[in-house]
């Protein structure tokens, strides 16, 4: 299918930066097995990604700033632009050998994500939306799943784990889920699991404590595929908050008011 100017400038970055990511990805079978292990290397491939996204984003709309990962914000002259960038989200599955990491790109215009572009270097699948446009999967519309019974309902989540998050919280807000759910699933990578809710894999996904760049192209997916996105007090401070419920428009509120209850218990 033919992609407007700017989606072509993002999936170009995208597939240039992925070549990296896979020659590496390629490496870590032979680095699980040292001592030493391959974080450093991990963290050396999502800086390499970075730049090479930045340069590629920067050379083609030079005005615009940049919101990384790893390089964190570089204002641009044109301050009504800025793109959000993961360079590799799904880091901990990449560290293990686990072929679930995408590089997720967005593109905030004023205040609004206008564009996004989601893609898994080792399935292929390329994630497209922009703003009244609608989401793709390579050529594909996607929609939202419109199952209506939470008892139907495969469910997407993140979960608290050392060092990071509420762990009494999560056990809460998991026991109240689980009880009422047909399946729940933690596949590691924020942006595809709000990818996998565009194209209705998931019904349902949540999770807290996330960053600009882990939601920024996924949650115009999924409102572009007909979904709903907040965070979990119901409001649009997504990005402020750093918490995110994203599904069809009933599962939406009646998983978020499960939450809501379990956070009160």
């Amino acid at each position: 299918m033919a992609h407007s100017a700017l989606l072509n400038v993002m999936i170009g970055a995208a597939r240039k930066a992925a070549r990296s990511l896979k020659r590496d990805f390629g490496e870590i079978e032979k680095l699980q097995v040292s001592l030493k292990g391959p974080a450093n290397f991990v963290t050396a491939a999502d800086r390499r990604a970075e730049d090479i996204l930045r340069t590629e984003l920067i050379k083609a709309r030079p005005g615009y700033g940049f919101l990384g990962e790893e390089g964190g914000k570089h204002e641009g002259a044109d301050k009504t632009n800025t793109w959000i960038v993961d360079p590799l989200d799904g880091t901990t599955n990449f560290l293990h050998g686990i072929p679930q990491f995408a590089i997720s790109i967005g593109l905030e215009r004023s205040g609004t994500i206008v564009a996004g572009v989601i893609y898994n270097p080792i399935s292929d699948e390329l994630f497209t939306a922009e703003r009244g446009k609608g989401a793709f999967l390579n050529d594909h519309r996607l929609r939202v799943a419109a199952r209506q019974r939470m008892n139907e309902a495969v469910v997407a989540c993140g979960l608290p784990h050392y060092g990071r998050g509420d762990l009494a919280l999560g056990i809460k807000e998991l026991q109240a889920v689980q009880e009422k759910v047909a399946g729940l699933r933690r596949f590691g990578a924020a942006a595809l699991d709000l990818a996998c809710v565009a194209a209705g894999r998931f019904d349902i996904y949540w999770e807290r404590n996330l960053s600009p760049w882990d939601m920024a192209a996924g949650l115009l997916m999924v409102r572009e595929a007909g979904g709903y996105v907040t965070d979990l007090n119901g409001t649009d401070a997504v990005f402020a908050n750093g918490h995110i419920i994203a599904g069809n428009e009933t599962l939406h509120r009646e998983l978020l008011a499960v939450l809501k209850a379990a956070a009160k218990g």
